[in-house]
């Protein structure tokens, strides 16, 4: 006999009540009732959502923000002057929330040029620089939107490294690459880390050593977006190697395939085209190695920080100077128009990470 979801209605109609949840409220539905649990567990429950237009659009950033309470004292010649925590934009209401962190773990906020990635319901946070000692960190913590928790993940095997290039894929994998250790010295190891099972796994080597590398999953490939080796410090390389998920190998390395050496930061992937950025003040995109100007960069975001794509849309974040409040703009793609978001003013610091992902 099937569990009736809701008493005295039909599953169908029971169905359609539950896909209308706000993503914020899957906890409290987990923990009512067994059948509940089960359904939206269900990988048909969200695609569902997504098919009768009921998933939430959702960008998580690593975002700037006051943080009053810091008292820590200097360390290694170092203190805390700004605290990162995380951001959560709705996109199809404009509403912003805080992420809950984990204060055991994150006392003086996220560490600094870490790095977000989504992987079904869960958020990875990768990374990055401890706000106080400025050690680099190998951990991995996981939020699963479903159960509203975070856990902690497996460590990154091997030296330490930050500034590596990182994104996720298609399924339950996760890609890092590059980056420097704590020597400065820049690597060309690169690895993938199974969120279901827990484990990283080393990928073969890059050709070259690319540190501040860019990492994007486009075209069911892993892209090492620019970067530079050891002896050229801080002089970027207008070259990118792909990494192929199914022969688990790099192809060749495309020597041209930024327009200028330049820092890849804002490269993210595309649908209609393979790949976007911004350069020189415009909206450039790439399709089939060749880049061309989509749309011309709204003056008050001129100091970019972030930039992200979904659908046919694409959004900027950043100021108009140095240390001014940050804006946000949405480029509608198929209209070529932009559009600016209001951005309350405790969530107008600067952006260094953030990922999207539809709950």
């Amino acid at each position: 006999m099937t569990m009736e979801l809701i008493p005295n209605l039909p599953n169908d109609v029971a169905r359609e009540c539950l896909i209308r949840v706000k993503y914020d409220q899957f906890a409290t539905l987990l923990s009512t009732c067994n059948g509940w649990k089960t359904e939206i567990e269900r990988p048909e429950f969200f695609q569902l959502r997504k098919a009768t237009s009921h998933g939430q659009k959702l960008l998580v950033m690593a975002q700037s923000r006051p943080h009053p309470d810091i008292k820590q004292p200097a360390h290694k010649g170092r203190s805390v002057k700004t605290a990162f925590g995380l951001s959560v934009l709705e996109l199809d209401t404009g509403i912003w929330v805080d992420l809950p962190l984990l204060p055991h773990h994150f006392p003086y906020g996220i560490p600094y040029f870490c790095h977000l990635v989504a992987v079904g319901y869960d958020l990875l946070l990768i990374g990055g620089l401890d706000p106080v000692t400025w050690d680099a960190s190998p951990s991995v913590f996981v939020f699963n939107f479903l159960t509203a928790k975070w856990r902690r993940g497996a460590d990154m095997p091997g030296a330490r490294r930050s500034m590596f290039g990182c994104a996720s894929g298609h399924g339950p994998m996760v890609y890092v690459a590059g980056g420097h250790d704590e020597e400065k010295n820049a690597l060309k190891s690169a690895m993938a880390y199974d969120v279901v099972r827990d484990e990283w796994t080393p990928l073969p080597d890059m050709s070259r050593e690319r540190d501040e590398v860019k990492g994007v999953f486009s075209l069911g490939k892993f892209h090492a977006v620019g970067g530079y080796c050891t002896e050229t410090q801080g002089r970027f390389e207008r070259s990118a190697e792909v990494f192929d998920v199914e022969t688990w190998r790099w192809d060749h390395v495309r020597e041209d395939f930024l327009e200028a050496s330049t820092c890849p930061s804002t490269c993210t992937p595309g649908d209609d085209m393979d790949m976007y950025m911004i350069y020189e003040g415009n909206v450039v995109a790439s399709k089939d190695a060749k880049w061309q100007v989509i749309a011309k960069l709204p003056g008050d975001v001129g100091k970019m920080s972030y930039m992200t794509r979904w659908q046919d849309k694409l959004m900027v974040i950043g100021s108009s100077r140095l240390g001014e409040p940050h804006n946000a703009y949405v480029l509608n793609l198929e209209k070529s128009e932009w559009t600016k978001l209001w951005i309350p003013q405790n969530y107008s610091g600067h952006v260094h990470t953030g990922c999207y992902l539809e709950m």
